[in-house]
């Protein structure tokens, strides 16, 4: 799987537009929780859809892009938590044990 790192507020300006070109999700990681590790590692052990571009937030270095994504997005924190954008909008969210990239392809192809 193939990660692009979120490390500017600025980006999701970007993510936002591209969205309405192919779902985009933003996976908001704690690299201080083994829980995140795990959702993670499920995540990158899976067959990732072709048709979806995934971002890696880590919540440690930028907590002020997670809380800037929260307000834009309507979704409340959570960590670890997945994001998915269609339109520019946040079509759906998991957080925890409920993060499954079976889902999640299921919710892209909507």
């Amino acid at each position: 799987m193939k990660w692009i790192h979120l490390t500017a507020e600025e980006q999701l300006n970007e993510i936002t537009a591209k969205s309405a070109e192919r779902p985009q999700l933003i996976f908001k990681h704690s690299t201080r929780c083994s829980i995140s590790s795990m959702a993670l590692g499920r995540l990158q052990r899976a067959e990732a859809p072709d048709m979806v571009d995934f971002y890696l937030l880590d919540l440690i270095k930028y907590r002020n892009i997670s809380n800037t994504i929260a307000d834009r997005f309507g979704v409340h924190h959570e960590s670890p938590q997945v994001i998915l954008l269609k339109n520019g909008e946040c079509i759906y969210d998991e957080s925890h044990s409920g993060i499954d990239m079976e889902e999640i392809t299921t919710q892209a192809a909507v």
